[in-house]
C-alpha cells in the first residue's frame, strides 16, 4: 500500500511540474484592439478570475508598455494595497486608476493620449498563491479622427438616447391626457343634469302683464258713440236713487 501511494504522489507531482495538471490559474481578459483619438481619454480594460480567494492586502496589479517601434518595455502602473502610479517617463501624470479589487476589475484610464502611446499594454495580476497564469494584452492605437464604425457607434448611441427621451415625454403626456379625460368624464357624471328650457318661453322678470279693466264698454248704436257702461250706471242709479227716496217720503206724507 506504502508504494502504491508513494506512487500516485509521484505521478501527481509529475503531472503538475509538466502543466499537464494545473493547481491554480489566474485568467485575465482585455479588450484586445482599442483605438483613441488625439488627445482624449482612454479606458484600457483588465478584468480577471481567480482560482483562490480574493485578498485585496495582497493582490499585485502590474501594467506595462510595449511600443510599437523598438525599443525597452516600460512600466505604466503599479498596484498593491494602493495605486501606485509612474512618477517619470512618458505616462507621468497621465494614468488613473479605474479598477476594483474587490470587484476583479484592474482596469485603468490613460488621459489625453499621444502618438507615442501607440504599442500593447500588458495587464497582469497575482493574488497568491495564485501567481500563475497567462497575462492580457491590449493594443493601443491613437488616430487623428474616429473610425466610421465608431462614429456610426457614437451616432446610433445619441440618436437612442434622444429617442429614448422622446418616447418617455410622450408616454408622460399621453398619461396626463387620459386622466384628465377620465376627469373631466367623472365630472359630467357626477354633475346634476339641467333642466331644458322652451326657448318659447320668456323670463318671468322679462314678461309684459297684460291686465284687462273691468270696466266694460258699450257703443250707442244710434249715433255711434262709445260710453262707459260702468259710469252709465253709476250714474243712473244715483240719478234714481233720489226719485225713489222722495217716492217714499211722498208716501210717508200721504
Amino acid at each position: 500500500m506504502c508504494v502504491k501511494g508513494l506512487c500516485l504522489l509521484t505521478v501527481l507531482s509529475g503531472l503538475a511540474a509538466s502543466g499537464v495538471l494545473q493547481v491554480s490559474g489566474m485568467r485575465i481578459y482585455t479588450s484586445g484592439n482599442v483605438e483613441a483619438v488625439n488627445g482624449t481619454d482612454i479606458r484600457l480594460r483588465c478584468t480577471f478570475e481567480s482560482s483562490a480567494p480574493i485578498n485585496a492586502n495582497s493582490v499585485i496589479i502590474s501594467w506595462s508598455f510595449r511600443p510599437l517601434k523598438p525599443g525597452r518595455e516600460e512600466s505604466v502602473f503599479y498596484y498593491q494595497q494602493r495605486a501606485y502610479p509612474p512618477l517619470e517617463g512618458i505616462f507621468r501624470k497621465r494614468i488613473v486608476w479605474a479598477g476594483d479589487v474587490m470587484g476583479q476589475d484592474a482596469s485603468i484610464i490613460i488621459r489625453e493620449v499621444k502618438f507615442t502611446y501607440n504599442g500593447t499594454y500588458i495587464c497582469q495580476v497575482k493574488n497568491p498563491p495564485d501567481v500563475h497564469g497567462s497575462v492580457g494584452q491590449t493594443r493601443l492605437s491613437v488616430v487623428l479622427t474616429a473610425s466610421f464604425s465608431e462614429l456610426l457607434f457614437l451616432v446610433l448611441a445619441i440618436g437612442g438616447g434622444i429617442a429614448a427621451v422622446v418616447i418617455i415625454l410622450v408616454v408622460i403626456l399621453s398619461c396626463r391626457r387620459y386622466k384628465r379625460r377620465q376627469q373631466h368624464l367623472r365630472g359630467n357624471e357626477e354633475a346634476p343634469r339641467k333642466e331644458r328650457k322652451d326657448p318659447t318661453a320668456c323670463h318671468p322678470s322679462k314678461a309684459v302683464h297684460l291686465y284687462v279693466s273691468e270696466t266694460s264698454i258699450e257703443i250707442d248704436s244710434s249715433d255711434g258713440m262709445i260710453s262707459d257702461a260702468s259710469t252709465k250706471d253709476s250714474s243712473s242709479s244715483e240719478e234714481e236713487g233720489p226719485s225713489s227716496d222722495d217716492d217714499d217720503g211722498g208716501g210717508d206724507s200721504d
